[in-house]
């Protein structure tokens, strides 16, 4: 793959050179591709979508959210809501009884806003149920708001199927999270760094590679986790441990050395026993195994290990980025070369 890597962007060089200005053309050293469903395109999408899960206390769901101001009614009470902080009146006002039904009910015409900006007014609580149908499943992962990148950033994209190559100049979230969601399978994408973020304490700070971006917005989830409910690595090994012991999972995602190997997963089941054993199953094959969590220098960390070699490739430390009832999102930095592994595990 990275091979395969180098070959693509050595193209992009000498065919962006005989076509483009020189200075839309450097691709830099430290300049690495990604495709669709990689670990830095699925954190770039979290990080400049549209924010849909702060006001989930209106609305119950991470699908949208709710254009302010907005007019609600709680167990008889009207409430104005005019920006983030009226969020806490109607939590408020929801715990003031505990024998009421809790209902946050809209005036409307309300208008909502989707992960990639676009907007719809909601004549009324019909047309609100008819969205909420359409939202599909929730993985509990939330969007990543506490950080900001600095615009423009400059994309060098090649596109295998046509073989061609092109710049893209990104000028804003929006403009980032919808080129993300329409990228095909078939285009590789590079970005040229160095490139500017601000961080959760509103400093500015550089990165020069996709290693170290995916780093920063990684490091970035505990502090943008608002609500601590235990969906981020560092809320604590309890709430970690009594996801992971529910149900069985399947590998959902598997990337090792610049390469997805997920399918060498395929058919797999595992269980996860609260006495730290493990079993895998696949095709009527048992291999067993053992399981630990525990802290080193402030991480959490996940300890995977099996009998026999079927599974070697996933027997690590991995780091818990972050975890949901339905997913759980693990990280491993090799000690030698400093390459990155991510494995996902998806409920079942």
């Amino acid at each position: 793959m990275k091979m395969l890597r180098y070959l693509i962007f050595g193209f992009i060089i000498f065919f962006s050179g005989s076509c483009q200005n020189e200075e839309e053309t450097i691709i830099q050293d430290n300049t690495e591709s990604f495709v669709l469903g990689s670990p830095i395109a699925d954190l770039l999408s979290r990080t400049t979508q549209n924010p849909t899960a702060l006001d989930n206390i209106l609305d119950n769901s991470s699908c949208f959210s709710v254009q302010l101001p907005v007019t609600v009614i709680v167990n008889g009470q009207q409430i104005t809501v005019t920006d983030q902080a009226d969020y806490q009146t109607v939590q408020d006002a929801i715990e003031e009884f505990s024998d009421d039904d809790d209902l946050v009910n809209f005036v409307y015409p309300i208008t909502i806003r989707y992960q990639n900006f676009q907007t719809q007014v909601l004549q009324d609580a019909d047309d609100l149920d008819d969205v909420l149908d359409n939202c599909g499943d929730d993985d509990g992962f939330d969007e990543i708001d506490c950080i900001t990148l600095v615009y423009p950033i400059t994309l060098n994209i090649y596109d295998s199927n046509n073989q061609l190559a092109n710049t893209v100049t990104i000028t804003s979230n929006s403009n980032l999270f919808n080129f993300l969601s329409n990228l095909g399978s078939n285009v590789f994408v590079a970005i040229n760094y160095p490139i500017s973020a601000v961080n959760s304490n509103g400093q500015t700070i550089v990165i020069n590679s996709n290693n170290e971006l995916e780093n920063f917005i990684d490091d970035s989830i505990d502090d943008c986790d608002d609500d601590n409910s235990g969906g981020s690595g560092g809320s604590g090994n309890t709430a970690f441990i009594s996801v992971l012991t529910s149900g069985t999972w399947y590998i959902s995602y598997y990337y090792e050395d610049d390469d997805n190997e997920t399918d060498d997963f395929t058919g797999y089941t595992f269980t996860f026993n609260s006495n730290g054993t493990s079993i895998a199953l696949n095709g009527g094959i048992t291999t067993n195994g053992t399981w630990s969590t525990f802290v080193d220098s402030g991480q959490n960390k996940l300890d995977l290990i099996f009998n026999g070699t079927d599974l070697d490739e996933i027997e690590d430390d991995w780091r818990i980025i972050e975890f949901s009832n339905t997913q759980i999102r693990l990280k491993d930095v090799s000690g030698g070369d400093g390459s990155t592994d991510y494995l996902t595990f998806t409920k079942n």
